[in-house]
């Protein structure tokens, strides 16, 4: 098997932080109206936060105090969204898509939650570190058949020798590298800028896995970047199961104002075949998924996948 790589980060990591806002300002319409179209994105650091998008909606919650409620009170916000084109509201009002788009799904055998082992050993390392050290923080695993070469972890406000002894009891590894720059303790916001939409690799399945490249936070339904991708996903994973595969990629694109993918194939252990029996409309995407219920929120961190969402 070749050198595999995959790295991961916390809720308190910039990018995340501005992930948690979109999808949170989601959240707010959406539990109000649950037809409202979003399209939110967030830029956030150094004690301001940009918000820029578009959102039609019967409702109209306090985004300066829902934000302010995240990061705190000593934040300017500069918010500016507008109604969505009519132009595009058109064509997702007749149940098409609110965009055209790529999206991929994905499905190993060599983890019980049909994801990437690399990228299972990063995530799963990046938590129990945020378990112990709620800060802004990294981690990078490196495995080679199965066996891990290499592991990265640098957090905020911890001490190297503390950090690498938990390390060390968390994941067996040949490398260590504790803060390879030093330890340190301005993190955040404070340290850096974010943006949302930018840990797409992180969201999805890791370096080694194509994605289709659209964000999927601040994002409604009707935007294929994300319901396609959850669906994508949820085609793999049950593919997987029923044919005993051991790699399964699922394929999708779709055209702005049409209902249904004008590709939908499923690559399994390297033969290609159609997919057949799944309602790929946005609106039956919503309704497999059951993307009505969910909160959004909480899918901003720790990556969409293999945590039990109904997209799997």
């Amino acid at each position: 098997m070749p050198t595999k790589t995959a790295e991961f980060v916390s809720p308190k990591h910039p990018d995340k932080i501005c992930d948690f806002i979109a999808d949170s300002i989601l959240d707010a319409y959406l539990e109000k109206d649950t037809e409202s179209r979003v399209a939110i994105e967030v830029m956030g650091g150094h004690k301001l936060i940009t918000i820029n998008g578009e959102v039609t909606s019967s409702v109209s919650p306090d985004i300066s105090k829902l934000v302010q409620d995240i990061v705190g009170v000593d934040y300017k916000i500069i918010s500016n969204i507008v109604a969505q084109s009519s132009e595009i509201a058109k064509g997702v009002e007749s149940g098409g898509a609110g965009d055209q788009g790529i999206m991929k799904g994905y499905a190993t055998s060599e983890t019980p939650t049909f994801l990437p082992l690399e990228y299972v050993l990063a995530r799963d390392l990046c938590k129990k570190i945020y378990e112990k050290y709620p800060y802004d923080g990294k981690t990078q695993v490196t495995v080679e058949d199965g066996v891990v070469l290499t592991v990265v972890a640098s957090f905020q406000n911890t001490k190297n020798d503390e950090l690498l002894e938990f390390v060390k009891e968390t994941i067996q590894a040949k490398e260590y590298l504790i803060n390879p720059a030093g330890q340190w303790a301005i993190g955040g916001f404070d340290a850096d800028t974010g943006l949302s939409g930018r840990k797409l690799v992180i969201d999805n399945y890791g370096p080694e896995i194509p994605i289709g490249g659209g964000s999927f936070s601040g994002k409604d339904y009707t935007k294929v970047d994300r319901s396609g991708a959850y669906m994508a996903r949820r085609i793999a994973v049950e593919l997987i199961q029923k044919r005993k595969a051991k790699e399964i990629y699922v394929k999708l694109a779709y055209a702005i104002g049409k209902s249904t993918p004008v590709m939908a194939v499923v690559i399994i252990d390297g033969k290609e075949e159609q997919i057949a029996g799944y309602d790929l409309s946005p609106r039956g995407m919503r309704d497999y998924l059951k993307l009505d219920g969910i909160k959004y929120r909480d899918t901003s961190t720790w990556g969409h996948f293999g945590r039990g969402f109904p997209w799997r």
